[in-house]
């Protein structure tokens, strides 16, 4: 018997709670709350047309901590899981502490006025969660969280050290708009139009936003495309935690006309964060962005194509050279037709779901705050290719 509270009804939320309803035998109870109650209510009759799975939903403001807590004494949850915005990581956090609830999210905390994503505000939660005899799991979607494993999976399995890591992130799908973003607008334009970030030799290089790019030959007949340096938070455990790492970089494809559109955006103020006063009201250009542009959750049905992530990682193993590329690619098609998502919501809706289920299960266990690399690779590697995510491992 298991009940989780899952926090996030947008389309990674979406995905999560679809995905938990099809294993009951794990997630007995399945709670589902957000700022917009009705948002809730919308997966909620989805899964149950889909599965059968009755899903409470609830209204709650996750940036109020005292709120939070009254929800989790009410429900009483074994594990709460945060798929709302990165702003709200600390205060979810918080109300965990006090109610005595295991916790888990995808993405790592940001501050509101400011772009710069890392792990520093969360880590300093360690001896908190390790005196309540809590466990607090960061990062379980995919870039972070399935490319954390990928490379636990290599260390533990075919490297003895590695030197070298490239995680690379292609959506070569198409949903025909002009210029949208395939999750929440304004998270998905602050962390592409900072300075781009990567780990050598002990210590990080930044270059200037998406200065840095290199073609790169997908499989599956995916094919060239270009992609694009970038800072993504699992550089930052994972130069911690990979014996021998030299280098890690992070890369991400973008189109031609996605990028033209972003920079005429930008050169007109359209993404910043810095208030303006409007019509006697002080509002952030790129919220006022983020209203007019389409909603992700729209493109589901949009969105023809697939998209492939994947770890090149070079080492040694017993004294020799070896580079392994481990990766997975997913359907826009067959993710909206599984659980009303394109391929985007659901690399990292299925994650949080086997995160998850890792926790409740005992797969893995723990007091203190965890990245996804410091946990046994394994299990998680099986549940990926039974729930939707199936991995392939090549030598180059």
């Amino acid at each position: 018997m298991s009940k989780v509270l899952i926090i996030g009804a947008g389309g990674v939320g979406s995905v999560a709670v679809h995905k938990c309803a099809q294993i009951p035998e794990i997630f007995t109870e399945i709670h589902l709350a957000s700022r917009t109650k009705a948002k809730c209510d919308a997966i909620a009759e989805s899964v149950k047309t889909r599965t059968g799975v009755t899903v409470p939903t609830y209204q709650v403001d996750a940036d109020n901590v005292p709120e939070t807590v009254e929800l989790l004494k009410k429900i009483k949850p074994d594990l709460l899981v945060n798929l709302a915005l990165p702003y709200q990581d600390l205060t979810l956090m918080d109300a965990c502490l006090e109610t005595g609830v295991n916790y888990m999210d995808t993405a790592n905390y940001e501050p509101l006025d400011e772009a710069k994503f890392e792990y520093k505000w969360q880590w300093a939660y360690q001896e908190r969660f390790k005196e309540a005899g809590l466990m607090a799991l960061l990062g379980s979607g995919f870039d972070p969280g399935v490319t954390n494993v990928f490379a636990a999976h290599a260390m533990k399995h075919h490297f003895d050290e590695i030197h070298e890591l490239d995680i690379i992130d292609c959506n070569a799908g198409d949903h025909g708009q002009a210029f949208a973003t395939n999750f929440n607008p304004e998270i998905n334009i602050r962390e592409i139009t900072q300075r781009g970030r990567y780990w050598e030799r002990g210590e990080w290089v930044e270059t200037d936003p998406l200065a840095w790019s290199m073609n790169y030959d997908f499989p599956e007949d995916i094919g060239e495309k270009k992609c694009y340096l970038m800072y993504h938070e699992e550089l930052e455990s994972l130069a911690l935690n990979i014996k021998g790492l030299k280098r890690a970089r992070f890369w991400m494809t973008f189109s031609e006309k996605y990028l033209t559109h972003l920079k005429v955006l930008e050169n007109i103020g359209m993404t910043s964060i810095e208030p303006i006063e409007y019509n006697g009201q002080m509002i952030q250009p790129i919220k006022f962005l983020t209203a007019v542009l389409p909603e992700p959750g729209s493109l589901g049905p949009l969105t023809k194509g697939r998209t492939c992530i994947g770890n090149v990682m070079k080492g040694i193993k017993n004294g020799k050279e070896k580079k392994l590329y481990v990766y997975n690619i997913c359907s826009h098609e067959a993710a909206y037709k599984e659980v009303g998502s394109q391929a985007i919501s659901y690399t990292t809706g299925v994650p949080a779901m086997i995160g998850a289920m890792m926790m409740l299960t005992g797969k893995w266990t723990g007091t203190g705050v965890f990245n996804m690399e410091q946990l046994d690779p394994d299990p998680f590697m099986e549940a990926l290719n039974k729930h939707g995510l199936p991995w392939k491992e090549v030598e180059l």
